[in-house]
């Protein structure tokens, strides 16, 4: 058995942030993949399900960011689920807008969400790291991770969130390279081989050389008419 967290604050005031990205995630996953009704429980809302004989708990605390441990604690001691079989999907800062790392164990960099997490749990368990870009400076920080995403950031993140939802049964499997190919295959899919020609699309055909204008033969002057008379021609023959 598993625990998949999404970190993220509770209410429609916050549905939107950049915070709330790990609620987003969870949300797609329970809604794709068939997983049971969302339900109070544990100091947050739990959904259940499986992927193929892995059976799944997603959690999303209600505690607020800076509590989310509480919550977590108390579902992993109420399912005996050991810190190793947690994952927790967040926010990341230092990722670009679109991108998505695993890491397992390790410091909480701030987040406040673990940083909670690691006071009722301790570090060894795994990370989905989501990335939403950095506002350029510490002090935007906070008003940066608490506001909506914008519009122009729709398409890339239900991109994301389709790789996500994708890659879940492979995570649930411990497979964490073939989760993340299927996140990379809708955030940043192949392009087309063949070099210049795939580039295109399609072979381009050549466009028909125009022939050159044949060369039309000289035409050879006309001879003016000969207006002179008998005489004058006689005369002219006997000139010097």
């Amino acid at each position: 058995m598993q625990l998949w967290v999404g970190l993220g604050n509770p209410g429609a005031k916050y549905a939107a942030n950049r915070h709330n990205i790990g609620f987003m995630a969870l949300d797609r996953i329970a809604a794709d993949h068939g997983f049971g009704p969302w339900r109070k429980g544990y100091q947050g809302l739990v959904s259940e399900g499986r992927f193929g004989s892995e059976r799944v708990i997603l959690l999303k605390p209600e505690t607020f960011m800076n509590l989310s441990g509480q919550s977590v604690r108390a579902a992993a001691d109420f399912y005996k689920i050991p810190v190793e079989a947690i994952t927790v999907f967040h926010d990341e800062l230092d990722l670009a807008p679109g991108k998505c790392r695993l890491k397992s164990g390790g410091g909480h960099a701030g987040h406040n969400g673990l940083r909670s997490i690691h006071q009722h749990m301790g570090e060894a368990y795994d990370r989905v790291r989501l990335g939403i870009g950095h506002p350029g400076h510490k002090d935007r920080v906070a008003a940066y991770v608490l506001s909506d995403f914008a519009k122009a950031e729709a398409d890339w993140l239900d991109d994301l969130m389709r790789g996500i939802s994708d890659g879940a049964p492979a995570l649930a499997a411990g497979d964490g390279a073939k989760f993340l190919n299927a996140v990379s295959l809708r955030t940043a899919p192949p392009r087309s081989s063949g070099g210049a020609q795939g580039k295109r699309g399609a072979a381009e055909t050549p466009a028909p050389k125009t022939p050159k204008a044949e060369a039309k033969p000289a035409t050879a002057p006309v001879p003016e008419a000969d207006t002179r008379s008998a005489l004058q021609k006689l005369a002219d023959r006997f000139k010097d």
